[in-house]
């Protein structure tokens, strides 16, 4: 028998607000104030990125040490979210978001003290951990405060939040970097951190299920943990090692084999980390799966956006951010009526429209081309926010709407481990599509061009160059040759840019398929004693 997979459907025994006196446990206050949380970590995940380059000229770190800056923070993150919901099961939802705040800001502040680059890797990898106690803990205060009805519009204005910062990072970290210096782009999480603590203090209240876990799945924790890491590091170090290298398939290898482990480990434990059970709800598994695919799509794509403004156009960081904003723009604008439309006819004629969507914009943008001007990339833009809006509200709500309440937290880091997975998953594959098209393409395009030849160790080296859109040029470079090279690099950059959002288009259509499952099913309870919500 089919239902609707509303959290108004999933959720009829949670017990409606009644009159509140005072602030404590307002739930449009409890929005406001895990708003703040989230949006602080949400820019974190883009902001840094435009901070790098700085950080690396002013601590004089090699590429590979601004790598771990990223990486180190994305490992901490990925691995710790499921692990870190769990915690908020176990000791309440307040208590983990709190501290998750707080040590965010602290880790944040420390970066910006901090002189060398080993410190600034340990404390990202700090925030990247509190990060993880924040961002399960923020949807499972949403889950346990708002009624059944409410929830999907506190989702959508969640999902805004989220959007918004993740798009608005470049934007605010160009400013602060190009008119302050990096530090400020750490230092400035301190006083949001500590009015996010402060209303935390004041408006959060506490929520436990009746059955909520009382034991730790130790073991589970360790062999997820390992598994996380083995996927992610290979996810990240593909494209140096190269998907064939033995490094690459043995880290995958690993996750592949320590994932099994953790499976029949949770069929024999009494409380495990992730009941099994849970993903008997066909809408819960496929509101996964859809949260990777889209994540996948959207962030490896958009990954290639910036190079393509900033090396293509020869935009500034700030510039090519406000090229960004009509993006931005249409995912605050359509989260919220996303939530309201999930409410009244449900979650699986938004989703399937928003793919479709999404899917439109990633074969759209295949065809920008080197001169493309801003209406033509606006248009894409604004139909790719269009389409990510209700994904993003509508798979989360089918996950954290579908899982029984005493397990939301962990439902909660399910959704955020499905989006870091997926986006790595994204960046690495595209990149690879990436570099293949190059590598085809830029011998042909440059003996095309009656350039010198090169030797195969000159083209390797240039074809790095290239991937991310920069001409390889030397300060000996003649003009009117110099002028060559960068068209040659950047109709080669293109190309490939254009071939790697159709390999991304494919995936949004796969997505579509997938969203037709997330209102069919009966609502998750297995693992959970039984109990439904």
């Amino acid at each position: 028998m089919t239902s609707q997979t509303t959290v108004a459907d999933a959720a009829p025994d949670l017990p409606e607000p009644g009159p509140r006196k005072g602030l404590r446990g307002h739930p449009w206050l409890t929005l406001l104030s895990v708003a703040i949380g989230v949006m602080m970590v949400a820019l974190d995940g883009t902001i840094v990125a435009i901070a790098n380059p700085a950080i690396q000229q002013d601590l004089g770190a090699s590429l590979a040490d601004v790598q771990w800056i990223t990486n180190g923070y994305l490992l901490a993150l990925a691995v710790s979210l499921i692990t870190a919901g769990k915690l908020g099961d176990r000791f309440g939802h307040r208590q983990t978001f709190l501290i998750g705040i707080a040590g965010f800001a602290l880790a944040s502040g420390a970066i910006g003290l901090s002189a060398s680059v080993p410190l600034v890797v340990g404390f990202r990898v700090l925030q990247g951990l509190f990060g993880a106690l924040l961002m399960p803990a923020a949807l499972g205060l949403l889950r346990a405060t708002f009624p059944a009805e409410k929830l999907n519009m506190a989702i959508g204005i969640w999902g805004m939040v989220i959007g918004a910062s993740t798009a608005g990072g470049p934007i605010v970290g160009g400013l602060l970097v190009e008119h302050v210096s990096w530090q400020s782009v750490f230092f400035i999480n301190v006083p949001v951190g500590i009015a996010a603590l402060l209303m935390g203090l004041v408006i959060l209240r506490d929520h436990r299920a009746e059955n909520a876990p009382r034991s730790f799945d130790i073991p589970g924790i360790l062999l997820l943990s390992a598994a996380m890491f083995f996927l992610i590091w290979a996810l990240i170090k593909a494209p140096a090692w190269g998907w064939g290298d033995g490094l690459t398939l043995g880290f995958l290898t690993a996750a592949v084999l320590t994932f099994a482990v953790f499976a029949f480990w949770e069929t024999k434990v009494r409380e495990p980390l992730i009941p099994l059970g849970m993903f008997r709800s066909v809408p819960l598994s496929a509101g996964t799966v859809l949260m990777v695919l889209m994540a996948f799509a959207f962030m490896g794509g958009i990954f290639f956006v910036t190079f393509y403004l900033q090396n293509v156009h020869g935009m500034s960081p700030v510039d090519s951010g406000l090229h960004l904003l009509p993006l931005t723009g249409m995912m605050i604008v359509s989260s919220p009526i996303a939530g309201a439309l999930i409410t009244k006819v449900g979650p699986r004629v938004p989703l399937v429209g928003g793919m479709v969507f999404t899917a439109t914009a990633m074969f759209g943008m295949s065809t920008l081309e080197t001169d493309s001007g801003s209406g033509v990339m606006s248009l894409w833009f604004v139909l790719l926010g269009l389409g990510l809006a209700p994904v993003m509200v509508g798979a989360t709500e089918v996950i954290v709407g579908n899982a029984p309440l005493e397990l939301s937290g962990v439902a909660g880091g399910l959704q955020q481990a499905a989006m870091q997975v997926g986006g790595s998953l994204g960046t690495a594959v595209l990149g690879a599509t990436m570099a293949a098209r190059v590598d085809d393409q830029l011998p042909g395009n440059w003996a095309e061009a009656q350039l010198p030849p090169v030797t195969p160790e000159q083209l390797a080296r240039m074809s790095e160059a290239v991937e991310v859109g920069i001409p390889p040029l030397t300060e000996e470079t003649p003009p009117q040759v110099a002028e060559i090279i960068t068209g040659v690099a950047h109709e080669t950059f293109v190309s490939g840019m254009g071939f790697s959002f159709t390999v991304a288009g494919g995936v949004a259509v796969l997505a579509v398929v997938v969203a037709l499952f997330t209102n069919r099913g009966v609502n998750a309870g297995a693992g959970a004693g039984g109990a439904h919500i």
